[in-house]
């Protein structure tokens, strides 16, 4: 089973996180900061949502930052994804 999107989302996976400081300090589960880069892992067609004509900027692949609170968290097969919409999506890391 796959997520395929609809319209203008786009399903991302968040990037791993610092388990410890540059310092060197190991960091507990409560003091980890959600991290706000992901990998793109599929792209909607775009197309016309809510009458507005949309054309998807972002690729699979990309690594991608978005808004902190976005999207809807999923849970498939043990691995956790978000699908945000393409809006939320503020830059590509390159």
């Amino acid at each position: 089973m796959t997520i395929k999107p609809l319209g203008d989302r786009v399903v991302i996976k968040n990037a791993e996180v610092e388990e410890t400081t540059k310092s060197g300090i190991i960091l507990t589960g409560a003091a980890k900061e959600k991290p706000q880069v992901a990998e793109v892992l599929a792209v909607g067609p775009g197309g016309n949502v809510d009458g507005k004509e949309i054309t998807m900027n972002v690729e699979v692949g990309q690594k991608v930052i978005y808004s902190k609170y976005a999207g809807t968290e999923v849970k498939l097969h043990d691995e956790e994804y978000i699908i945000v919409r393409q809006s939320d999506i503020l830059a590509v890391v390159e």
